[in-house]
C-alpha cells in the first residue's frame, strides 16, 4: 500500500474491490470517524474530498491506520496534488479535466480524471489518466455508460454521482470497473450523523457489490 502502488496495481486492486467510498463532510473529526467505520466494515478504497474541512488531516489519519488505500478527491491544482500526496494519499480523483491530471501523471501518482462526454474520456486517457470518473453519472445512468463503453472498451470507467446500491450493481453489469459511492453510502455520517446506520449501509454495499 501507500505510494508504492503503480497505476496498474491500483486499478487491479480497485477492480477487485469494486467499491470506492467517497467522504465529503463538514467536520474533520466526523470524517475520520466515518472513514474508520467504513474500514472496519471492509471498505478498502476511500476517497476524501478536499472540500471537507481539514481534508489533509483526515487523509493523514486514515492513511496512518494502514488498512485501506486512501485517496484525495476534488484535486484540481498542482498544489492540491503535492499536498494530498504529502498527506498520505496514494491516489487522486478530479471532477474535470484539470491541470492536476498531467501533473500527477508526471509524478507517477494514480489519478482518475472526471469526464462526462466521449471526447473528455478520450482526452483524459491521452493525458495519461489511470482511469476516468464518469461524473455526474446519474445524468446518463447505466445506459449511458453502456453506450460509452462500446467505442471505448479499453477505458476503465468509474461512475460517480448518485450511485446507490441498486445502481451500483447495474453500472458494474454494463462494464464499470468499480463504482464510486458518496451520499447513498455516507449519508450525514461525515457531518456528525449516525455511525451505526453508516456501518449498516456499508455492510449492505460490501455484501452486494464487493463480494
Amino acid at each position: 500500500m501507500g505510494m508504492g502502488d503503480s497505476s496498474g496495481d491500483f486499478i487491479g486492486g480497485l477492480r477487485a474491490a469494486r467499491l470506492l467510498a467517497i467522504i465529503r463532510g463538514s467536520n474533520a473529526d466526523d470524517a475520520v470517524a466515518t472513514g474508520l467505520a467504513l474500514i472496519d466494515e471492509g471498505v478498502r478504497y476511500i476517497e476524501v474530498s478536499l472540500t471537507t474541512p481539514d481534508a489533509l488531516r483526515v487523509i493523514s489519519a486514515l492513511a496512518a491506520d494502514g488498512r485501506a488505500h486512501i485517496g484525495a478527491g476534488t484535486v484540481l491544482t498542482e498544489g492540491d496534488v503535492t499536498e494530498s500526496v504529502a498527506a498520505g494519499a496514494s491516489f487522486l480523483l478530479t471532477p474535470a479535466l484539470a491541470e492536476s491530471v498531467p501533473f500527477a501523471v508526471a509524478r507517477g501518482v494514480p489519478i482518475i480524471a472526471g469526464v462526462f462526454t466521449p471526447s473528455e474520456a478520450l482526452a483524459a486517457m491521452r493525458q495519461g489518466a489511470t482511469a476516468v470518473k464518469l461524473f455526474p453519472a446519474a445524468q446518463g445512468g447505466p445506459g449511458y455508460l453502456k453506450a460509452l463503453r462500446e467505442p471505448f472498451p479499453q477505458i476503465p470507467f468509474l461512475p460517480v454521482g448518485g450511485v446507490d446500491a441498486a445502481a451500483a450493481e447495474q453500472y458494474l453489469a454494463v462494464g464499470a470497473f468499480a463504482v464510486g459511492v458518496g451520499g447513498p453510502l455516507i449519508g450525514d455520517a461525515a457531518s456528525g450523523g449516525d455511525l451505526d446506520a453508516l456501518r449498516a449501509r456499508a455492510r449492505d454495499f460490501v455484501s452486494r457489490i464487493a463480494s
